[in-house]
């Protein structure tokens, strides 16, 4: 009990926190790049991942819950760490010496703002369905299966099965501009957001040396664009008219 209180009431205790808990939401995020990414295969593939992510009922709302704890003590460690370095400063400074700080880390609060108003219009858009076109909002069309859907080698999602057509929500979605752009600009946010964010990770779990500085920021710009660049390419990729809805004879009305 005392090494878990010690995690939330001192100042490396906390930062552990930040980091663990940054872990977890990265990981998150790469898992739901991946699974997003299917919308360029087969409609079976997107339409069935997410039948699949759905049959796992309440262990999917565990993975929720658990996410937005990670979530809400990120939040918390980080305004409690902001108010603690600008309590620490006693001295105003005459010279804002902002020269050496990165842009990522100067805009770190405000991309942060930002990413929580996109993930809870996210959720509202593609999880809950509150923020779609009213016409498909009200008439979500099912999609039958061509093929079994497998996750690891087994079969999880059977042919000829009716399931949510997850993709063509997605790609109308998409499909109006004010949404894609600003889905574009929010992963930007987030992708400016990792890149700080995970500097100050390696820093606090010890990783970050004078030998290793270098290389790490490397890395870490490179998977920070490669992620900007996946996500972007979902809706870009709509606007084009590279992706289309699944075909009508696939389909049928929500029942």
């Amino acid at each position: 009990m005392n090494l878990v209180g010690s995690l939330f009431s001192s100042s490396i205790g906390r930062k552990i926190l930040m980091a663990v808990t940054g872990v977890i939401l990265v990981g998150f995020i790469i898992g739901h790049l991946v699974g997003n990414l299917q919308v360029f295969q087969d409609p079976d593939h997107l339409n069935g991942y997410g039948a699949f992510l759905h049959n796992l009922g309440p262990l999917l709302w565990v993975a929720r819950i658990g996410l937005l704890v990670a979530v809400f003590i990120h939040i918390w460690v980080a305004t409690v760490l902001t108010i603690e370095n600008h309590a620490a400063r006693q001295v105003k400074y005459g010279v804002k010496h902002t020269i050496r700080a990165t842009l990522a880390s100067r805009l770190m609060r405000w991309t942060g703002v930002v990413v929580l108003a996109f993930i809870v219009y996210h959720l509202a858009h593609f999880t809950f369905g509150y923020a779609q076109a009213s016409t498909f909002k009200e008439n979500i069309p099912h999609y039958f299966m061509a093929e079994q859907y497998r996750v690891a080698g087994f079969p999880v999602i059977d042919k000829g099965a009716e399931v949510l057509d997850l993709r063509t929500m997605v790609i109308l979605g998409f499909q109006q501009p004010i949404v894609a752009v600003f889905y574009m600009i929010a992963v930007g946010l987030l992708s400016v957001h990792l890149l700080h964010g995970f500097d100050s990770m390696f820093q606090s779990i010890g990783w970050r040396s004078a030998k290793w500085a270098g290389a790490l920021r490397k890395v870490t710009i490179a998977f920070c664009l490669a992620y900007f660049l996946a996500n972007a390419a979902i809706p870009g990729a709509v606007l084009a008219g590279k992706l289309q809805p699944s075909e009508p004879a696939r389909v049928a009305a929500h029942r």
